[in-house]
């Protein structure tokens, strides 16, 4: 019942659209999606009332690994926003720099850069991240991209999946497992080991 509540309440939030939002530290919250993350918190509660401890326990379940890679990746959207603040200054901001590698002599993306530079960043920051990084240096206009720009959005869609699983910290189940393995005593590779 739990996880039809998940499945429903995903899938709600896809289809109900009550065009209503509200503004929460700058961010735009869309009713629905409110009122869907409120009622995962009562599934996840209700989860852990109902569930039988044994279970829990018959599946050394730990919240451990949890807590490691939510420290982390909350750290990692934090610190995030004042790049992309910076990168929304483009050429006139301190990435110039990242904004020329990206760009040709018009100011024109240049698609392979995009590519390359989203999995190289991908495959040492979680894809999640990387992904909003460059689409604000590729201009944070989501109609330009998916339309005039739709080459430079899908190089940087594919760079960041495609080698978000290049490490371990590229992508999050990759570093959940680790943790998983790890809390239960199984010897993994180092980060440099699983890169190799």
């Amino acid at each position: 019942m739990l996880l039809a509540a998940i499945i429903a309440l995903v899938l709600m939030s896809g289809v109900w659209k009550p065009h209503f939002s509200f503004d929460v530290f700058g961010t735009h919250v869309a009713l629905q999606n409110f009122v869907r993350d409120a009622l995962l918190i009562v599934v996840l509660i209700t989860s852990l009332v109902l569930t039988p401890k044994s279970a829990r326990q018959g599946n050394a379940f730990d919240w451990a690994p949890i807590e490691e890679v939510a420290k982390l990746f909350a750290a990692i959207f934090i610190t995030i926003a004042p790049v992309i603040a910076i990168l929304r200054a483009g050429e006139a901001g301190a990435f110039a720099g990242i904004v020329h590698a990206v760009s040709d002599a018009q100011g024109k993306p240049v698609d392979l850069a995009y590519f390359w530079a989203t999995g190289l960043l991908s495959s040492f920051l979680d894809n999640a991240p990387t992904y909003l990084v460059f689409f604000n240096l590729a201009g944070g206009d989501a109609h330009t991209l998916m339309t005039t720009d739709t080459t430079t959005l899908a190089a940087i869609s594919a760079g960041a999946v495609f080698m978000g699983a290049n490490t371990y910290i590229g992508n999050a189940p990759n570093f959940m497992v680790k943790a998983i393995a790890e809390s239960r005593g199984i010897r993994m590779p180092s980060f440099f080991g699983y890169l190799a």
